[in-house]
């Protein structure tokens, strides 16, 4: 169950509000009028949500890379053939 807190709490309650932060690296949800108007975290959880994005990004480049040296790849007028086609097929499907 997620955190949610009022914006006074947010004041009032710093340290309280830190502290859930750091022992359970999750987001405190705080709201303003009863909407939702931002999340507080620890740095900790911030940098691992932040660390794992990064890294998947930086797999996936990787990987795009290392097909591109292996020749696993097709040419750019080989590409927009097959995309036209996958369109036609949608195009298609949808109408």
């Amino acid at each position: 169950m997620p955190a949610i807190r009022k914006t006074m709490d947010l004041l009032n309650n710093f340290n309280e509000i830190l502290e859930y932060c750091r022992n359970n690296r999750e987001p405190v949800f705080v709201t303003n009028n009863g909407s939702g108007r931002l999340a507080v975290m620890s740095e900790e959880a911030y940098e691992d949500l932040i660390g794992k994005s990064r890294n998947e990004l930086y797999n996936a480049l990787q990987a795009g890379l290392d097909q591109i040296n292996n020749g696993e790849y097709i040419e750019e007028e080989e590409f927009f053939e097959m995309m036209d086609k996958r369109r036609s097929v949608l195009t298609a499907k949808l109408a």
